[in-house]
This record gives structure tokens, C-alpha cells and sequence, in this order.
């Protein structure tokens, strides 16, 4: 294998198991298969050494053909843990090695249901782990198919005592008489009652003693539950390991796509989508009696940076600028890189000369602040910025117009029915007066007339309902931050290093806001 497992511990292992190539996972299966198969094995191994003991509850005549399959997918699966990895190349060879284990692996779980019970524990255990595990690690067609073949299996062995066909069962029980009055809870299978009944006999006064302990060790329950808490709960315990550790890989990838989605990777600030995600949640979240201030920041002269002394000084001015900013401002700011040098600042339920006290205050940090770069060179920049606050005042005459303008367009299409609607009737009333023998066309007709008019019902409800829930323009964002520009290059011409108000310009203009929330 690419990665000698031997040499990893079992976190680390964990860790890199997703990662490997299609070959080394379906190595690391047939890795995972030769380790419960060796366990059954050992199984067998220790019930012929005890077989004085324990022979009465096997069925030994089922157990040797066993115990030699078991043998032969012994050494088959040790031969294929190191003969996958070397085709990882030949994707061909490599789909039909897949296949055949898990046809080898399928055959040996219908084994396994058959001999053991199909509603054993191990039975359960081994198809429904051995399917979640095998889709970890190869081909998810194969194993689905191998899926459904077992649930099949399940039914078939389910049927066939009732047709009179015996089915082998490596199960057997020796008793000579049975307890009328024993205590049976719900088991799996009707030979697992009995058993639970001859093991209440042994208890006396329900204590149990070391003397009936012995009893019930040496028990035909005792034994088979113990096979199979043996041969299924390490498995289960590995496969509920397996998945949680691929859900931790899954939710690390999910954090990691989240954080390179929304965060911006030099400057560690918001990303411009996700800025102005943020920056429409807190629109909308805000109060009716509560103002909202967006800022604009752009670096002065960032270009000649980049050329006097390098793309690499250029984005330390960016970080270290965008570090500024987050010590200057609260953690309730919405700070985002806006695009190349320009930043985006949000300041919910902000009145603009708060607003504008902050923009100055960071003008003036940026300004003091030293850019040390890393051939000694020390150098100071400077920031134009643009500042508007949308006062609640405006705000609530926004939403007004534009559910009117909603209204107002909902209603054209209601008028165009109802237009049609009468251009209908007129035809239908032409067509009656004309002859009587069109009776039949006249009930198709009133038949339309009332599918338009429950049209025109449904039409006249969604519009109730889009003007109930229209609040501000789908773009407002943009709008703001629209003005906020325009106050940003009014800066730049006014020699940079400037902060402007755009609620100031507008005013001084005797420019009307509304035009720049022209809904049309």
C-alpha cells in the first residue's frame, strides 16, 4: 500500500483514510476483512480444542466445512491486501478486483446468515456494517447490488422451512426436559427462548451463585451469546468509529468550504459576498425608529505602492490595514473587503455624525499607522472615504413607495384579465344570439369563463401576499452603497485623505434621494 498502515496509529489512520487512492481503500477492505474472517476462525479453532465441552451446542458436521472456508478466505484475503495496491494505475483490473471481493465477502455473509440465524445478531451486524463499510471504501454500485442480494437471501431463508426444506444450522441444543414455568423474554429466534427457559431453571430464589453461575456458563444461551458478542460488537464498534471520524472529515471540509466562501484569504475580513449578505440580514433586522450607516474606505495611491515597491508589500499594506480596522471598530461592524483596495463598513442602528466620527477616527488611524516592510523601508498611506446613513425616516418612505409601485404593477396584469375576461363574454353572447344549436359549445365556454375567473382570484391572493411582504427593494444594498461611492470619489476630488458625507452632498445639491431609489 502507498501508506504501510503498520507504521500508523489508529488516529492517524483514520485521518488519512479518505484520502487515499481508489486501490488503497479497496486494500484497506480486504485489510478489514481478512481481520474478521481470522476472528471467526479463531472461533472455530477454539471450539474444536474445547469440543468436550462445547460440542454438544455446535453442530460439528457444519462446523469442519466451515472452518475450511474459513481457511481458504483466510489466505485469499491475506494475498489481496498486498495484490490491489500495484494496479492503482489499471482502473479496469482494479473494478474487477472490487467486484470479486465483494462477491467473496457476499458469499461468505450469506454463510454467516445462514449457519447463524438471519435474525442473529452477527447476521445483522455483518450485512448492514459490512454494506456501510464497503461504501466507504469502493465502488457504492457493487456493494448496493450485494445489498439487495442479501435482502433477497433474507426472505428466501425466511420461506424455505415452510416448504419443507431444512436449512443447515450450525446451532444445536441437547435437552432432556424443559421447564413449563421458565421465564422466556423476546428473543430472536424460537431456539434462543428455550434456551432462555433451561437457563432461568438454573437460578434459585432468582440469586445467582457461583455454583449457577458455573451452570449458566457452561449453558447453551451463555455460550451462543457470548459467539456472539464476540464475533459482532468489535466490528460494530469499528464501523460507528468509521463514521464518526468521516463525519468529523465531512464537517472540517464543510467549516473550511464555509470560511474560503465567506472570508476573503489576505485580509481575513468578511468576503465581498458574504459582506453584503450580512449587510442585508441587518437591514432587515432593524428596528422602525433605528438609522443605518454604510462607510466606503479605498487607499489612496494603492497602485504606486504595488509598483514602487512590489505585490508582496502591496497585500502586508492590505492585511495590516484590515487589521486596523477590525481593532478600530465594534464587534457589532460588519467589516468587508469590498474589492482590491477598497473595504466596506457597515454600521448598524448608527446616526450619521456617529458614523461620521468613526470614519474620521479611522482615517486618522490608517494615516498614523507605519508600513514596515521587509527591506527596511517605512512608509506611511493614506485613505479616501465616503460615508451615508439611511435615517429611518427615509427608510419608511422607501417602503411605502415601493409597495405602492408593487400595487400599482399587480394591478396591471388583474386589469389585462379582466379586459379578456369581458372580450370573452362578448364572443360567448355573440355565439348564443347567432344560434341555438350551440348549446354544448356554450357550457365549454362557461366552463373557461370560471377557470379564468378562479385564475384571476389566485393572481389577485399572491399579490396580496407579495405586497404584504415587500419591504425594501431587492437591491438596496446596492444602492447604498451606490451613494456611498459617489461621496467616496467626491473625496478623491477633493485631494484624498478626505472623509465625505453623502447626506451632506445630497443636501447641498437640493438633490432628491428618491431618485436614487427609483424602483422603475
Amino acid at each position: 500500500m502507498a501508506v504501510s498502515i503498520s507504521h500508523l496509529g489508529y488516529r492517524k489512520l483514520s485521518r488519512v483514510i479518505f484520502e487515499w487512492q481508489a486501490a488503497d481503500r479497496a486494500s484497506l477492505l480486504a485489510l478489514f476483512i481478512l481481520l474478521e474472517v481470522s476472528s471467526h476462525w479463531l472461533w472455530c479453532l477454539f471450539v474444536w480444542w474445547r469440543q468436550d465441552i462445547y460440542g454438544s451446542y455446535v453442530n460439528m458436521d457444519v462446523l469442519y466445512p466451515l472452518w475450511i472456508g474459513l481457511t481458504l478466505m483466510v489466505l485469499f484475503f491475506s494475498w489481496m491486501v498486498s495484490r490491489l495496491s500495484p494496479i492503482r494505475k489499471d482502473t479496469d483490473s482494479l473494478y474487477k478486483w472490487q467486484a470479486i471481493i465483494v462477491t467473496l465477502y457476499s458469499l461468505y455473509i450469506a454463510v454467516v446468515i445462514l449457519v447463524m440465524g438471519h435474525s442473529s445478531l452477527v447476521a445483522g451486524v455483518s450485512l448492514v456494517g459490512g454494506a456501510m463499510l464497503g461504501m466507504m471504501l469502493i465502488r457504492r454500485r457493487y456493494v448496493w447490488k450485494a445489498f439487495l442480494g442479501h435482502i433477497v437471501l433474507i426472505f428466501l431463508v425466511t420461506l424455505v422451512p415452510y416448504f419443507g426444506l431444512t436449512i443447515p444450522n450450525l446451532r444445536q441444543m441437547t435437552m432432556s426436559s424443559f421447564p413449563l414455568d421458565g421465564y422466556s423474554y423476546l428473543a430472536y429466534s424460537e431456539m434462543t427462548s428455550i434456551e432462555n427457559a433451561i437457563s432461568a431453571s438454573i437460578f434459585k430464589n432468582g440469586i445467582l451463585s457461583w455454583e449457577t453461575f458455573n451452570q449458566l456458563r457452561l449453558s447453551s444461551a451463555f455460550f451462543w451469546r457470548t459467539t456472539h458478542i464476540y464475533m459482532a460488537l468489535p466490528k460494530a464498534i469499528f464501523i460507528i468509529y468509521m463514521f464518526r471520524t468521516l463525519l468529523l472529515i465531512l464537517d472540517n471540509s464543510k467549516a473550511e468550504i464555509m470560511q474560503y466562501a465567506n472570508q476573503d484569504e489576505l485580509t481575513q475580513l468578511k468576503s465581498r459576498r458574504y459582506g453584503l449578505t450580512q449587510m442585508q440580514q441587518a437591514l432587515l433586522a432593524m428596528g422602525d425608529k433605528k438609522d443605518f450607516s454604510v462607510i466606503l474606505l479605498d487607499l489612496d495611491w494603492f497602485k504606486n505602492i504595488n509598483d514602487n515597491y512590489g505585490h508582496d508589500v502591496g497585500d502586508q499594506v492590505l492585511s495590516e490595514v484590515a487589521q486596523t480596522l477590525l481593532k478600530s471598530l465594534s464587534e457589532e461592524s460588519i467589516v468587508s473587503r469590498y474589492g482590491g483596495e477598497e473595504f466596506l463598513i457597515v454600521l448598524p442602528d448608527t446616526q450619521h455624525d456617529s458614523a461620521m466620527t468613526i470614519a474620521k477616527q479611522l482615517r486618522q488611524d490608517i494615516a498614523q499607522h507605519v508600513i514596515k516592510s521587509d527591506d527596511g523601508t517605512d512608509f506611511n498611506i493614506t485613505a479616501s472615504i465616503g460615508v451615508y446613513t439611511l435615517t429611518h425616516e427615509e427608510r419608511a418612505r422607501i417602503q411605502s413607495e415601493y409597495r405602492a409601485l408593487a400595487l400599482e404593477e399587480s394591478a396591471q396584469p388583474l386589469a389585462e384579465m379582466q379586459k379578456s375576461r369581458r372580450q370573452e363574454a362578448d364572443i360567448n353572447k355573440a355565439r348564443t344570439d347567432k344560434t341555438s344549436t350551440n348549446k354544448a359549445s356554450a357550457q365549454k365556454e362557461s366552463s373557461q369563463k370560471t377557470r379564468a375567473q378562479k385564475r384571476i382570484s389566485h393572481r389577485r391572493k399572491r399579490a396580496a401576499t407579495e405586497i404584504l411582504k415587500a419591504q425594501l427593494p431587492s437591491d438596496i444594498c446596492q444602492r447604498l452603497i451606490c451613494i456611498a461611492d459617489k461621496a467616496l470619489y467626491e473625496a478623491k476630488d477633493r485631494g484624498r485623505n478626505q472623509v465625505v458625507s453623502a447626506n451632506a452632498v445630497l443636501a447641498a445639491e437640493k438633490d432628491k434621494i428618491a431618485v436614487l431609489y427609483a424602483t422603475s
